[in-house]
């Protein structure tokens, strides 16, 4: 069995999942409150394509994707000028601010119907829109522009380490001070944290939720938080892991 993707649950009608192939189909491992991860993760390989119905398998070493099977998307790094041979995104686009806990405050764009969906894609705590406009070139200027100010990108170790704080509101009030923003929101996935998780690639515990692409597990009375998209590529075997793990201390 090799893990081949993962869904975040960030649209209406998705639920988080890791996807994973047994060699004969790929099935939804889901990612709901209280559901138990017993895997202990093996080799690591391409994880090679997967079109949402047939997985081709990749037996190239590098990980999560081989060079062959990895895909650059050039609108990411777009500043206003376009990286293709012809724009195409002509479409309403958002600029929007996220807040991560407990004071990153990042800018992004992404196509007008997609605003909430991207937000929670990227686990943002709270968001607000500032501004849509008639096609990607306009939002990426004016994206440049505010980046100026707030950073156009955050880590996901970064959002790991302060899982469990709230945001801090005197600064994020003062972040939208500069604007006049359309809407604002704020996004409750479902469990709350005493107390940092530990940072560990695993598919092993009881899953307590998901934060964007950040799987929250508890195991050994240690609440863990991993990348899904570091586990894209592992070979599964059946059976939770027994490899040491670093424990909080408020397990001692």
């Amino acid at each position: 069995m090799q893990i081949v993707g993962y869904e975040t649950g960030a649209g209406a009608e998705e639920r988080p999942a890791l996807l994973v192939d047994d060699g004969a189909s790929v099935s939804r491992e889901t990612l709901r409150r209280g559901d138990e991860l017993e895997y202990t993760l093996g080799d690591r390989h391409c994880a090679g394509t997967f079109d949402g119905s047939t997985h081709i398998a990749c037996p190239r070493p590098d990980a999560p994707y081989c060079d062959v099977h990895t895909h650059t998307w050039v609108c990411a790094r777009c500043t206003g000028t376009c990286l293709k041979d012809e724009m195409d995104c002509h479409e309403d686009h958002a600029i929007y601010l996220a807040a991560f806990a407990p004071r990153t405050f990042k800018v992004g764009v992404t196509r007008d119907w997609r605003l909430h969906t991207r937000l929670r894609e990227q686990g943002a705590d709270r968001a607000a829109h500032l501004n849509t406009v008639k096609n990607g070139r306009i939002a990426r200027e004016l994206e440049a522009e505010i980046a100026e100010t707030f950073t156009d990108r955050v880590r996901v170790p970064t959002k790991i380490r302060t899982l469990d704080q709230p945001v801090d509101d005197a600064a994020w009030q003062d972040a939208l001070s500069r604007f006049d923003p359309l809407d604002t929101f704020e996004f409750d996935y479902g469990f709350e944290l005493a107390s940092a998780p530990v940072h560990e690639t695993l598919a092993s515990g009881t899953v307590l939720g998901t934060q964007g692409r950040v799987l929250v597990l508890e195991r050994g009375g240690t609440t863990y938080a991993t990348d899904m998209r570091d586990l894209v590529g592992y070979e599964l075997e059946r059976g939770a892991t027994d490899r040491s793990l670093q424990a909080s201390l408020g397990t001692f």
